[in-house]
């Protein structure tokens, strides 16, 4: 049994962690409530760009265009988005599995893979897998990014796609369900196509001047919008899991000093038994 002590020493300590994750836990709910408004705020306008890609891809017209072009795929370069920094429970693991088997799937069938990661921890598992190129890797964009923070990423895998350097591009990204759910996903965002859910009925438009140039000045906004809300939704997703993890250990933290408080108790019963059986057998001794 532990002298009392150690067990005082650790019960400090594990009442300082509880501090630590408690703290942690109040500020990521905070950030959490901000970064899940702007997830679902935005996601009519995200809505809208797909319900509009899809009227563009019933054009006949359209499948000249080179953002919208399908070919078979030799090159795939993949848009990760992770943190900084752990911490979160499964946020960054659940995105870094599906990118570690997407990867073996394109091995197997003889696909190139590229990644641009955003966040540190992707790039961290990226450079440990054979066999695929980093591209770029970029920072996370903090708590309140802007879409001028994408535009590099945009003008990146736009400028591929269209040079033929890549024949798909897919963003894994967390999309934030509830507080309690989140999920790992992968979409395709060129050649440029609506989600398969998407709702779309099929009508009749007419485009001034002309086809071509409305699609020219309208798709690469309705790309950046799908990028955008994939940021936003995994944004909420991980200040959502880190709130939950440090809620847990904060629970954890309470249930072992629950335990090694009885332990103390315990032990300091057991000495004090032990002194009073001591005197009563001296004082026996004595008579």
């Amino acid at each position: 049994m532990a002298n009392t002590i150690t067990l005082r020493r650790r019960i400090k300590s594990i009442k300082n962690t509880r501090q630590i994750t408690k703290a942690m836990e109040l500020v990521s709910a905070s950030k959490m409530r901000r970064a899940q408004q702007k997830a679902y705020s935005s996601r009519d306008y995200r809505d809208a760009a797909n319900r509009l890609l899809a009227k563009l891809g019933q054009i006949p017209e359209v499948e000249r265009e080179p953002l919208f072009e399908k070919r078979a795929v030799k090159n795939r370069l993949y848009v990760v988005i992770t943190s900084n920094s752990g911490l979160a429970g499964a946020y960054n693991a659940n995105v870094l599995k599906m990118l570690g088997q997407s990867v073996k799937e394109d091995q197997k069938a003889g696909v190139t893979s590229q990644v641009i990661t955003i966040g540190n921890k992707g790039a961290q598992f990226v450079r440990r897998i054979k066999d695929v190129e980093l591209a770029a890797a970029y920072s996370a964009f903090g708590n309140d990014p802007t879409a001028n923070d994408i535009r590099p990423i945009l003008n990146t895998i736009m400028d591929n796609f269209s040079e033929k350097n890549v024949d798909e591009v897919r963003v894994l990204y967390t999309k934030f369900v509830s507080q309690l759910t989140q999920t790992a996903e992968s979409q395709t965002l060129l050649p440029a196509r609506a989600p398969d859910d998407a709702d779309v009925s099929k009508t009749i438009s007419n485009f001034e001047p002309d086809v071509e140039t409305v699609v020219e000045n309208t798709v690469e906004r309705l790309i950046e919008a799908q990028l955008w809300q994939a940021l936003l939704e995994s944004l909420a997703s991980e200040h959502s899991m880190r709130m939950v993890a440090m809620r847990n250990a904060t629970d954890n933290a309470g249930d072992l000093i629950d335990d090694y408080t009885l332990e103390l108790n315990t032990a300091r019963q057991s000495k004090i038994t032990q002194e009073l059986a001591e005197i009563s057998g001296g004082v026996e001794a004595l008579k």
